[in-house]
């Protein structure tokens, strides 16, 4: 018996691994994030599967489910939404599943940030203008953020920034990042990315709580950085036709000679 994570990612059923389609496929229980996992991937699990939302469940509840499961010599697939690594609350479930002696797996998904920067047709990284991606959160009652990883710290970088499960406290989330990023900086909100129900919000940051509105739906991200519908930004030196590179030796001496 083996307990497989699965990251199910940010909505859409054609974005989940093909791994994780044939993990899901043949498991006979499929323990899932019921406010979070749509149907659609539910679909893949094999007729007659237990199907159990763990929505309502404690951590306890949940690995109740598990040792039951162990006890009948059956696979769980445990799926959650994006990927596993971050905000996922995989980890306290291994640090369990390792004290008991149930092997694990681990696949990842496509995570919420990357689906939001599709969506927006955005790269979060260019010449110029950010070669950082922070993922970072606001604190909340389930996590506090450390001191040191206060919004204002990271915004004082420059770097673009995906503010993750931090919409219901938007206002504030403005507030600290208007005097490192100022009120025309680009910014969005972007809502179930890559889902039937996708809702984008672009604004500059001054503006992006009342384009917003009063009563924001919680399943979003916001992200702000320059990078954001830019298109005053040097070209990368990668595909330059004077860049020396291994795949494109130029001139007398190239770095990386032809064969090497």
């Amino acid at each position: 018996m083996t307990v497989h994570f699965v990251g199910v990612g940010p909505g859409a059923s054609d974005l989940l691994t093909l791994r994780g389609r044939d993990i899901i496929s043949v498991a006979p229980v499929c323990l899932y994030a019921g406010s979070l996992i749509p149907e659609a991937i539910l679909a893949f699990a094999p007729p007659g599967a237990r199907l159990v939302n763990s929505a309502p469940l404690t951590l306890d509840e949940i690995m109740a489910v598990i040792v039951d499961a162990d006890a009948r010599g059956e696979d769980v697939a445990r799926l959650h939404s994006g990927d596993l690594s971050v905000w996922s609350a995989m980890g306290e479930q291994i640090r369990r599943l390792e004290a008991l002696g149930v092997p694990y797996t681990v696949t990842p998904g496509v995570p919420s940030f990357a689906a939001a920067a599709a969506a927006l047709g955005a790269e979060l990284t260019l010449p110029g203008l950010a070669q950082s991606v922070v993922l970072t959160r606001a604190s909340g009652r389930a996590s506090p953020v450390p001191e040191a990883e206060a919004l204002a710290t990271f915004a004082a970088t420059g770097a673009t920034l995906a503010i993750h499960l931090s919409i219901h406290v938007l206002d504030s989330v403005v507030a600290e990042l208007l005097p490192h990023y100022g009120p025309d900086c680009p910014a969005a909100v972007v809502w179930r990315a890559s889902g039937l129900d996708e809702r984008i919000v672009r604004a500059p940051l001054g503006r992006l709580a009342e384009a917003v509105g009063a009563d924001p739906e919680r399943t979003a991200l916001i992200l702000v950085g320059r990078t954001l519908g830019a298109h005053d930004f040097a070209d990368s030196r990668l595909y330059a036709a004077d860049y020396d590179r291994r795949f494109r030796p130029l001139g007398p001496s190239p770095r990386f000679p032809e064969g090497t």
